[in-house]
């Protein structure tokens, strides 16, 4: 399966890509990184910076048929700035019409809601984002990881850093799903 990670060019918070990306990789999949710009998009600990890593294709330029599904980073810059750019909104909104599965964790639903799939959708996230889903016409429960196939897609959501390891055992597992 080829997967897409879609992040801005700053402030995705590191170890939420670079679990998730590993955890593709160890699934035997192919990840690539998508992003609003080329060249490179820097990591975060947190508010510092942490690596770069290269993109692989701007979102402008990616179509959903390319891919068999989605993960999204979190970060609180990153999904602020990626709800902000109407290709990243369409390319995210492009996997839910495509009934392809999508992975999102701690801020990144924030993308979701500008992509306005959320209606009768339930989720978690990081706790500051329950008022913004609710309003979006989504459930939002304070869980490590939560699987909503209530809708076109299956949508796999973790809230914070420490749910890693369930949220990338239980997204690949999904996608694994869905690839049957």
């Amino acid at each position: 399966m080829r997967i897409a990670f879609l992040t801005a060019p700053e402030g995705v918070e590191q170890v939420e890509l670079t679990d998730p990306w590993e955890a593709v990789t160890a699934a035997g999949d192919t990840p690539r990184l998508i992003s609003t710009a080329s060249g490179t998009v820097q990591g975060f600990h947190h508010l510092d910076k942490g690596d770069t890593f290269p993109v692989d294709q701007e979102v402008k330029d990616a179509s959903v048929e390319e891919y068999d599904a989605l993960v999204l980073p979190g970060g609180v810059a990153n999904p602020d700035a990626l709800r902000m750019d109407a290709d990243a909104v369409a390319f995210v909104k492009a996997f839910f019409a495509a009934g392809k599965p999508v992975a999102a964790i701690c801020h990144a639903p924030w993308t979701l809601v500008e992509a306005d799939v959320l209606t009768g959708r339930t989720l978690t996230s990081w706790p500051s984002l329950r008022t913004d889903i609710t309003n979006a016409g989504g459930t939002w429960v304070d869980e490590q990881v939560k699987v909503c196939t209530g809708g076109p897609n299956t949508l796999v959501t973790s809230r914070k850093p420490d749910d890693l390891k369930a949220f990338c055992e239980t997204f690949t597992a999904e996608f694994a799903k869905s690839a049957r």
